[in-house]
């Protein structure tokens, strides 16, 4: 076989199984392809290739018996450097957690790890994850492999640049404004924002209703197998929820009603994601589903309200509990945002943010209560510039300049909702070269049905499951 690293999680893993191929020769072919890639995506940390090269030895001894450890063993992914792992640096982006360590591992790693997964490296976000683009003045810039003069997003950048890149065959994320479908967006692979309590986490983050956790793939079967290894109760989460299994027979939507919107109420979309959209749409009718364009007249400056008040009551609290907020070594974006998120805070009240909550998670579930899923673009924008931080420039979208540059992107809403499940999967690619995505939004906690809708359209497109939907590296 050909570039191995660019096989799906799933073929690795039945070739492993049939002994057509072996953990070492797997993890020796993401290795060289690390080692060839890593100098201009700088995706990658903390890679460890003598151990790790040991873990895959270990899980070919165990194939050979005929007793591999899990689901998982030795499958060489990747995890974003926010998921801690006990006793091992947890720098967060930043150069002011010097001497930072993981307390514990969290549940997503322990659950990868016990199936057996080899994480042969960690991956690089922005500074403590508040962002939607992916550099940091510790780790310098994490470029797009589709186009290194554009961001792969963020904050779980990293994790979806080294799918896109061929350094592994899944990824964990983490997403509290977008953080796992705008890098998936942007990358060209497949993200799921799990709803609210699937995916355990450790508290107290776990209380914060904005807050998941999930996995990053390059097709939609493949984010699903990690997605049943990490999801499902566990001691530690105690808001944390029953395992829905995925099953593995994907992409029947016969009879599905399903809802396009082509923006969500006054959020502004380039023409070229409108078209890729309309274009998705048209495969999920083409695969027997009945799509009926539909308005979802959420307000803008709500998200926004919503969400920065939301960030400055429960996201700024934490940061500020780990450094001062007006710390010069912070990035600009970080001490702009929390500049903004605490104001909004103190302007809004708990109470009235709630209030703005409740008012988009209405509209959102009006707009699509007759239908069994919603699909909309995942970004407005055609990009985020590498380097970038929006705080002295600002970003055009459609033409016209949005105060925060997150508004570009469509993926909020659904935290503030957090209760839908939503898969980013790919729709095309932009006049750039950087790649678009649609967003499958199903009912709340109807996990199943969005990967059926996202496979489906997969399927039709034709889009992951291409030779030719590489980067050109």
């Amino acid at each position: 076989m050909t570039d191995l690293h660019y096989l799906s999680a799933a073929e690795v893993l039945q070739a492993f199984n049939a002994r057509e191929l072996s953990p070492v020769e797997v993890f020796d072919a993401v290795s060289a392809r690390a080692d060839e890639v890593e100098p201009r995506i700088n995706a990658l940390l903390e890679r460890n290739v003598q151990a790790s090269r040991a873990e895959a030895v270990a899980a070919q001894e165990r194939y050979a018996n005929g007793s591999p450890r899990g689901v998982l063993d030795g499958l060489p992914i990747v995890a974003k450097e926010a998921h801690s792992i006990a006793g091992r640096p947890m720098r967060l982006g930043s150069v002011l957690t010097e001497g930072f360590v993981g307390p514990a591992t969290h549940p997503v790693i322990e659950r990868a790890l016990d199936a057996g997964a080899i994480v042969h490296a960690r991956t690089t976000t922005p500074e403590f994850s508040c962002s939607g683009f992916n550099h940091s003045a510790l780790w310098g810039e994490t470029r797009n492999p589709w186009n290194l003069e554009y961001s792969p997003g963020g904050s779980s950048g990293g994790s979806a640049a080294a799918l896109a890149s061929g350094t592994a065959y899944l990824a964990t994320g983490s997403d509290i404004g977008g953080s796992i479908r705008i890098p998936a967006s942007f990358c060209g692979v497949v993200g799921f924002k799990a709803p609210y309590g699937r995916v355990p986490t450790l508290p107290p983050r776990n209380l914060d209703t904005y807050v998941v956790h999930g996995a990053l793939a390059r097709t939609v079967a493949d984010t699903a197998l990690l997605h049943n290894v990490i999801s499902g109760q566990h001691r530690v989460d105690h808001v944390s929820l029953p395992k829905v299994e995925i099953p593995t027979e994907l992409g029947d939507v016969r009879g599905l009603k399903i809802a396009l919107a082509l923006t969500l109420g006054d959020f502004l979309v380039e023409d070229e994601v409108v078209a890729n959209t309309r274009d998705f749409a048209e495969a999920l009718r083409a695969a027997g589903a009945i799509v009926e364009q539909v308005e979802i007249p959420i307000r803008l400056a709500d998200v926004q309200s919503a969400a920065l008040a939301h960030f400055g009551g429960q996201m700024a609290p934490t940061l500020t509990s780990l450094v001062s907020k007006d710390d010069e070594r912070l990035t600009p974006y970080t001490r702009m945002f929390l500049d903004w998120s605490i104001a909004e805070f103190e302007r809004v009240g708990d109470y009235g943010g709630a209030q703005l909550e409740g008012q988009i998670h209405q509209t959102i579930a009006a707009g699509f209560a007759e239908y069994d899923a919603l699909i909309c673009p995942t970004i407005g924008a055609l990009g985020f510039l590498s380097g970038e931080d929006y705080v002295d420039t600002r970003l055009t979208v459609a033409g016209r300049e949005l105060e925060w540059y997150v508004m570009g992107c469509l993926t909020l809403p659904f935290n503030i909702a957090s209760r839908y499940p939503v898969l980013s999967v790919p729709s095309g690619s932009a006049s750039n070269g950087v790649p678009t995505g649609v967003q499958v939004v199903a009912r709340p906690y109807c996990d199943v049905t969005a990967f059926h809708v996202g496979a489906a359209a997969e399927r039709e497109l034709g889009l992951t499951v291409a030779a030719d939907w590489r980067p050109n590296l």
